[in-house]
């Protein structure tokens, strides 16, 4: 029994000191870590949870009047950090910053508690916890579940309509089925180095076939009932007809600018020429008339 006990406590050590070595976690803390009598093997175990819920990862089920201190050693994409405290809340330890927390359960148990869970918080979380009878230790793989984009279409192919369903970018692929099993359907599938993967499946259509009642299913793990998709309206059609009506309107716009150009000239109204108005007499003109009919008038009487 000594001999395994050496064995366990050789375990712990390497694999802490191995964590230990990775860049980030040299961080100090000032938890109590007194030697266990008896220690206990790591044990790894994988979970993974939904985009944006509430996690809480649990290290063991001792409760805190057992404990001596609670190490959460946490390997993100883009940092490691820590996450400790001991003597029952008495001394914490925090580099991680990002909203992970310690907490206790109504029945005094230690859990690791991660708000509305994203992309950034997928990684290897070590938990270590130390209590009066022993250690355990615990690595947890903890990746993510997200639900992909999906969409579903109608399209002209060479020679018959080819009905489409697609899932973009969830986590883990999704899988697609059709309303229409007798037809055989092709999938495609591709993922990205991130882990995410888009599914699209595609549907050769018998000459004729009635469409109406057409629908393609897509589970994923994060729904708890498959998404029913009915491939309506057409895209490839939609896609031409929007490309015909840009075209005509360019063509109407372009042979109204160059008939508005030539016509132009001719409706303008024809300019009349200036025409100098006739002058009226002025008053001087009179005035110099009055005198001279004047004397006339005084001659004629002279003479009469």
């Amino acid at each position: 029994m000594r001999d395994m006990m050496w064995i366990y406590a050789v375990i712990i050590f390497l694999v802490s000191e191995a964590w230990s070595l990775q860049p980030g976690t040299n961080q100090s803390t000032s938890v109590n870590s007194s030697t266990p009598n008896e220690l206990k093997a790591n044990v790894t175990r994988h979970l993974d949870f939904n985009i944006g819920s509430d996690v809480n990862l649990k290290c063991s089920d001792k409760t805190w009047n057992e404990t001596i201190y609670v190490i959460w050693t946490i390997k993100l994409n883009y940092k490691w950090c820590r996450i400790a405290i001991s003597d029952n809340g008495g001394d914490s330890n925090d580099s991680c910053n990002d909203g992970k927390s310690l907490r206790n359960t109504s029945t005094s148990q230690s859990y690791l508690h991660i708000p509305n869970f994203s992309i950034h918080d997928v990684g290897i979380y070590r938990c270590e916890q130390a209590f009066k009878a022993g250690v355990e230790a615990y690595g947890t793989n903890v990746t993510i579940i997200v639900p992909p984009s999906i969409s579903a279409w109608l399209e002209q192919g060479a020679n018959k309509m080819v009905a489409v369903c697609k899932a973009e970018r969830g986590k883990p692929a999704a899988n697609i089925s059709w309303s229409h099993e007798e037809n055989s359907a092709t999938v495609e599938t591709q993922s990205t180095s991130d882990g995410f993967s888009t599914v699209e499946s595609r549907l050769e259509l018998a000459e004729g076939m009635d469409t109406k009642n057409l629908t393609c299913a897509i589970r994923h793990r994060f729904w708890k009932e498959p998404q029913i998709l009915i491939p309506n309206p057409t895209k490839g059609h939609f896609l031409w007809l929007l490309i015909l009506i840009v075209v005509v309107v360019t063509i109407f716009v372009l042979g109204f600018s160059f008939f508005a150009h030539k016509k132009l000239p001719l409706l303008r109204p024809c300019q009349q020429p200036a025409t100098s108005p006739s002058k009226s007499p002025t008053i001087e003109d009179v005035e110099e008339v009055e005198p001279y009919a004047s004397y006339l008038q005084r001659v004629n009487s002279i003479y009469n």
